[in-house]
């Protein structure tokens, strides 16, 4: 094999990629760029959901919410102590707010639930962008394919009766090729979307259920006020 070839092979390819995407025009590279943002922001995402423990099953959240029902209030805490996943950082703001003497009941709840309101918040994060991705694909496409229609007719007009139609046509597919792109970066991305706010819907689920549980098991009379010296990380750290 020759080696000339398999070192070209690369620099070849990148040619005739962009040579592909020079046919569509400057819609084109919008769509190439906008292709390159969307795939970025989805890897992005997963890691960013990853890391706020989206598809961990909140395991010490479940112990720490056991042990909390059980009357170990202590033993609760410290199970979520430095966990950094959103389910526990709700489970622990709930229960510190459940154990706090100036706080009622109402308050308590409405501290959870602001909290709660941050957290989904940042695992919503991203999600307006990759929404605009999959809406703007395929309208750039169409933009790419009108303009790339006019300059095709256009130049058909000027040929009076020596048109060609075969240049006619190879004007038109290329006009095309904006829109096959355009909807080739929004399918993807709407699935990659439609994904997410199920991850996201189910995280909220699983913190309202939670917080639920926590102020119906453990009722305000029944924590011992001695809890809140040994609680490792306050409130505010909960939204952080």
């Amino acid at each position: 094999m020759d080696e000339t070839a398999i070192v070209e092979t690369p620099t070849n390819a990148f040619a005739r990629m962009i040579a592909f995407i020079d046919m569509g025009g400057a819609a084109m590279w919008v769509i190439a760029i906008l292709s390159v943002l969307t795939v970025a922001l989805i890897l992005w995402k997963v890691l960013r959901l990853l890391a706020y423990g989206a598809w961990s099953g909140g395991r010490h959240s479940e112990r720490a919410i056991a042990l909390w029902s059980e009357g170990r209030f202590d033993a609760a805490l410290a199970e979520i102590a430095g966990r950094r996943s959103l389910r526990a950082r709700l489970v622990r703001c709930a229960m510190q707010a459940a154990s706090d003497p100036e706080l009622d009941a109402t308050a308590a709840k409405a501290e959870t639930a602001r909290v709660a309101r941050h957290l989904l918040l940042q695992a919503r994060s991203g999600l307006r962008a990759l929404e605009l991705a999959s809406t703007i694909g395929p309208l750039l496409g169409l933009l790419g394919t009108v303009t790339g229609m006019i300059a095709a007719f256009q130049a058909l007009q000027e040929a009076g009766a020596r048109a060609d139609p075969a240049t006619l046509a190879g004007g038109i597919w290329e006009a095309l090729l904006t829109t096959a792109a355009g909807m080739a970066v929004a399918i993807p991305a709407q699935i990659a979307l439609t994904w997410f706010e199920s991850v996201v819907d189910r995280l909220r689920h699983d913190m309202e259920d939670a917080a639920t549980r926590i102020f119906q098991r453990a009722p305000r009379a029944a924590v011992p006020r001695r809890n809140l010296a040994s609680a490792p990380i306050p409130l505010s750290a909960a939204a952080e």
